[in-house]
């Protein structure tokens, strides 16, 4: 299928953008890399009667480090990200789980953040920017403002920006000293949407048999209606390292309750629902027996 007519706009920067936003903005779609937007348009599951093309504007094509955050605007690709060598010392688990993303054409054209505004809970990055307590810096005619992750996702497929606004760029917060991440996920092909998945940000202290676990936090994909964040630190947090087999069950447990997956042809909640408890326990296992130079893929 082709898209529905709709009028075509290739504002030169961020004032004109902002200003069709704010005339066009209930009947307007806003396009960076198109990795969701333009199948859903060819499906005519969207019919936008405006288009508004950002790929011209602008200053919205960094990456930027710092000591609490990696900020990434709107029209960083997902291959920009994967192989920034900065963001990747900042914050791993964002290479880590942009590896999952799609196929490599598809993390060559799209975007980091457009796939956080897609807000699908089968994305990769929206479980990221939730984990990493991230933020959404939108903009419009009338101001700015950021969201966190939090309160961006309110919904499957529906976020808190508005009609007006402009995501202009993701923060993702970083983890203090001696975390250690990981992202997994199962899917019927590699670059499909996943069964399941999980992001996992472990603690450590250094100590005699592998230390202690001080934290641990999950976020998951694919199996629950937002992205959000289940605490394990009350169930890990405290024990030591050799410990870990002994709190299985209660890791299991726990994200058992947490997730609430829906089935549908390609496999039972149920099955999901397994698919989570087992990456969790898996990606657990192997973040505490890893070095601190070790990436969990």
């Amino acid at each position: 299928m082709k898209p529905a007519p709709f009028t075509y706009h290739a504002p030169a920067d961020l004032d004109q953008t902002l200003a069709l936003l704010a005339e066009y903005g209930p009947v307007a779609k806003v396009l960076a890399g198109g990795q969701s937007l333009v199948p859903v348009l060819n499906m005519r599951l969207a019919n936008p009667a405006h288009l508004i093309d950002i790929n011209n504007v602008p200053g919205l094509d960094a990456v930027v480090t710092d000591d609490d955050t990696v900020r990434v605007g709107a029209l960083v690709r997902h291959a920009h990200l994967l192989s920034h060598s900065a963001a990747r010392t900042a914050q791993p688990l964002l290479r880590q789980a942009l590896q999952w993303v799609a196929h490599p054409v598809i993390r060559n054209r799209g975007t980091t953040l457009g796939s956080i505004v897609h807000a699908d809970p089968s994305g990769e990055m929206p479980a990221v920017l939730a984990l990493t307590d991230g933020r959404v810096r939108l903009r419009s005619a009338g101001g700015a403002r950021e969201v966190p992750a939090a309160e961006f996702f309110v919904g499957p497929m529906e976020s808190a920006i508005a009609d007006d606004e402009l995501a202009v760029e993701a923060v993702f917060g970083r983890f203090p000293a001696g975390t250690r991440t990981g992202f997994t996920e199962t899917a019927r092909r590699h670059g499909d949407y996943a069964l399941a998945g999980v992001a996992l940000a472990v603690g450590l202290d250094d100590g005699p048999d592998g230390g202690t676990m001080t934290s641990a936090r999950a976020s998951f994909v694919s199996v629950t209606d937002v992205p959000d964040v289940l605490d394990l630190t009350p169930v890990v947090g405290g024990a030591a390292v050799a410990d870990l087999a002994d709190l299985a069950d209660a890791v299991s447990e726990a994200v058992a309750t947490h997730v609430d997956p829906v089935g549908d042809i390609h496999a039972s909640a149920d099955y999901r629902r397994h698919l989570a408890v087992v990456q969790t326990q898996r990606l657990l296992s192997t973040l505490v027996g890893a070095t601190a130079e070790e990436e969990i893929a």
